[in-house]
């Protein structure tokens, strides 16, 4: 890059590197274990976890005995390596969710060599510890799910770019991996946003059309080869049929029939979604771009952010099913741009974000302090009987260890705002431990409550208490692929696809003003539940009368 990167006058010493290490570690092991797998997104996906574990086929990533063809395996592959490396120490759900872990320190690492790269040695730790604190990332970079793999290849994309026109080799080698593991991950997203970057960096800007640049691109197609076509081939090998239910159903003639109905409501979906997943980056990327307008042409350093960020802008707004998830790669050019602003912001604003941070985390500390000690009293306050409402049939108890922990970590944050000065650096750093705390409280305090709401296990131990012990097979209706998942896991209760209703045990899901079928004489319900406080998925079992 030919831009000059901005000096440290106040390099990170060994001393305090280590704290955020620290930091970020507990922020990044919180939450990993410790509860069930939650609905939506965790059940299905430790479902397909669960299959592999119980002897499923690698290659065809299979639900309840069932093949699953909406995306490739590599994230359930890693998930469960890692359920079975942890298995005598962790139960199998808690074991799979270290692949999130793991693939979200990759992005944190990447992230920070990209931003080390482009803005200077000391910018590294800054780009990592913004991107962990952007809200958008708390909840799912601790969840099961295949968005964190694919993150972690756009991660590796931005840092090949990033050294694409100096160290061909480098760059070339992480462009493809980067590429290669996005694309086994979730799909074709990843090839589709390598390819956009590729060639508007140069189209746009003189200083990408280098020779250095397009040698590392060819680099890249030679490593990203083995990752794109490996598994693509051994699966058509395997069944033609299911290679195209992946390779067009699920994804390209998905997308092509959803493009063609053009705009609609859903591609502005980020447009609301964005300034609340990427705060407090976003603001910070604004000011640099606003404060860079009239020489964006000159600033090398900011094209790389720039072009990614609106590719994956507008190549996410037009996926079908628009979720908040599928944001999360946005995130990263985002951060990036932020990084870049460290230097520049004026210490007004640094500090008015810094007291917004610890006036926020501070009330919500004490109000997730205050509630869940209501709970535990039954104080009859209004937001303990909301509380209660939310979750019946919750009963709240004292556990010494997450107690003792919460006071720890709020004693330490009340020790670090104390201590801790004022300035742009800190005030992200305050934002990182601020958050971290009310994370911290939720995971231990607020565990029990959640759990409660979120798990199946209660609901399936009901329903297995009530099933003959002998039984042919259960079909399904309308049941989701997470109820399937979970129904397999926690009951060892495999449900099939039976439209002809061959199956001697039915299982329906509806919401509980469905109609039953009372009109049926063959069948005689025996069991109806559902999760404790849900009002929306409510489950019959059915036998069939002989």
């Amino acid at each position: 890059m030919y831009f000059i990167k901005p000096t440290d006058p106040h390099p990170i010493t060994p001393a305090k590197a280590l704290l955020l290490g620290l930091l970020c570690l507990i922020w990044l092991g919180t939450g990993l274990v410790g509860h069930d797998p939650w609905k939506p997104d965790e059940a299905y996906s430790f479902g397909l976890v669960y299959s592999l574990l119980q002897g499923g086929d690698w290659l065809v990533p299979t639900l309840a005995g069932e093949p699953y063809m909406d995306k490739p395996p590599l994230y359930y592959w890693t998930a469960a390596l890692f359920a079975k490396l942890f298995s005598p120490l962790l139960p199998l759900h808690d074991g799979a969710r270290l692949a999130s872990g793991f693939y979200t320190a990759l992005t944190m690492l990447f992230t920070g060599l990209a931003s080390r790269k482009l803005y200077g040695e000391n910018r590294g730790w800054a780009a990592a510890v913004i991107l962990i604190g952007c809200l958008g990332m708390l909840v799912r970079a601790h969840q099961m799910i295949t968005d964190l793999a694919l993150l972690a290849g756009c991660a590796m994309l931005l840092y090949g770019f990033a050294q694409s026109q100096e160290r061909a080799l480098r760059a070339g080698i992480w462009l493809g991996t980067g590429m290669g593991i996005g694309f086994m991950a979730k799909g074709f997203i990843a090839p589709v946003l390598f390819i956009l970057i590729a060639a508007l960096l140069p189209a746009l800007f003189q200083n990408w059309r280098q020779r250095n640049y397009l040698r590392s691109l060819g680099i890249a197609a030679l490593c990203a080869l083995p990752w794109l076509a490996i598994w693509p081939l051994l699966l058509y090998l395997h069944s033609p049929q299911l290679f195209a239910d992946w390779a067009w159903a699920s994804n390209i003639g998905h997308w092509l029939d959803y493009a063609k109905g053009g705009p609609n409501k859903e591609s502005f979906y980020y447009l609301k979604s964005l300034p609340w997943l990427a705060w407090p980056a976003l603001p910070l990327a604004v000011w640099t771009v606003w404060q860079s307008r009239k020489r964006l042409a000159q600033r090398d350093d900011l094209h790389l952010p720039l072009v990614s960020f609106g590719v994956m802008f507008v190549t996410l707004s037009f996926v079908p099913h628009i979720k908040e998830v599928f944001a999360l790669p946005m995130l990263l050019p985002i951060v990036l741009l932020a990084t870049a602003s460290l230097s520049s912001l004026k210490r007004g604003a640094a500090n008015a974000l810094d007291w917004f941070g610890l006036m926020t985390f501070a009330l919500v500390a004490i109000l997730m302090w205050w509630g869940w000690a209501g709970l535990l009293l039954d104080n009859h306050a209004k937001i303990t009987i909301w509380l209660k409402d939310y979750q019946p049939g919750f009963e709240p108890e004292l556990q010494t260890v997450p107690f003792v922990i919460a006071i720890v970590a709020t004693v330490l944050w009340l020790v670090l705002v104390w201590r801790v000065g004022r300035s742009m650096r800190r005030a992200v750093v305050n934002w990182l431990s601020g958050i971290t705390l009310v994370w911290i409280l939720a995971m231990t305090l607020w565990l029990p409550w959640l759990d409660s709401g979120k798990s199946y296990r209660g609901m399936v131990s009901s329903l297995q208490h009530a099933m003959p012990q002998r039984y042919q097979c259960v079909g399904y209706d309308h049941l989701g692929d997470g109820q399937r998942a979970m129904l397999h896991y926690f009951g060892n209760i495999v449900t099939r696809y039976d439209p002809k209703h061959r199956c001697d045990l039915r299982l329906i899901q509806g919401d509980r003003l469905s109609k039953p079928l009372l009109e049926d004489a063959r069948w005689k319900k025996i069991w109806e539940g559902s999760r404790k406080g849900d009002k929306n998925e409510h489950y019959r079992l059915y036998r069939r009368v002989e």
